[in-house]
C-alpha cells in the first residue's frame, strides 16, 4: 500500500513539474529562406559545385577517350605500348576519382566551404533563439522543419518570426 501511495505521489509530482515547462517551435527552413546571406551562400556553393563537377567530368571524359582509343588501337600495339596505355588510362581514372574525393568527399573543399559560409549564419540564429528562449522561459525549442515525427504543432508556439525580428529581418 505504501508503495502505491509513494508511486502515485511521485507521478503527481512529475506531472506538475512537466506541466510547468514551456516549449516553442522554430522553423529553420523558413528562417534561413528569409536571410539574404543564406541565399548568397547557397548560390556561391552551387556555382563552386558546378565548376568542380565540370572539372571532374572533364578528367573522366579524358579517361573514357583514352580507353576508347586504346580499344581501337590495341591490335596494332606491342605489349609494352599496351601496358603504357593501360597505365595511362588507370592514372587518368585515378586522377578523376581523386579530384572527386578532394572536392566532394567528407572532408572535401565543398564541405569546408559550406561550413565556413553557413556556420556564422547558424551561430547567429542559435544566439537569437537562445536569447528569446531565456527571455520567455522556454525549456525546449524544437526545429519544426527537421522534426519528421511531429504530427501537429500549434502555430501559437512557433517563434520563427520572433527569431527573424531579433536577427533584424522583418517577415
Amino acid at each position: 500500500m505504501k508503495k502505491i501511495f509513494t508511486l502515485t505521489a511521485l507521478m503527481c509530482l512529475f506531472c506538475l513539474t512537466a506541466g510547468a515547462q514551456k516549449f516553442a517551435l522554430v522553423d529553420m527552413e523558413y528562417i534561413l529562406n528569409r536571410i539574404p546571406a543564406y541565399e548568397r551562400a547557397n548560390e556561391q556553393l552551387n556555382q563552386l559545385s558546378k565548376r568542380w563537377q565540370a572539372e571532374v567530368e572533364a578528367v573522366s571524359l579524358e579517361a573514357q577517350t583514352l580507353y576508347k582509343n586504346y580499344q581501337n588501337e590495341s591490335v596494332f600495339l606491342s605489349d609494352e605500348q599496351k601496358t603504357r596505355k593501360e597505365e595511362e588510362i588507370v592514372a587518368k581514372e585515378k586522377q578523376a576519382s581523386e579530384l572527386k574525393r578532394q572536392y566532394f568527399g567528407p572532408e572535401g573543399e565543398l564541405f569546408k566551404k559550406r561550413e565556413s559560409l553557413m556556420n556564422p549564419i547558424q551561430d547567429e540564429i542559435y544566439e537569437a533563439v537562445k536569447q528569446i528562449s531565456e527571455a520567455e522561459g522556454y525549456q525546449m525549442v524544437i526545429d519544426r522543419s527537421s522534426a519528421s515525427s511531429m504530427v501537429y504543432a500549434s502555430p501559437k508556439i512557433d517563434i520563427s518570426n520572433e527569431v527573424l525580428r531579433k536577427l533584424g529581418y522583418s517577415n
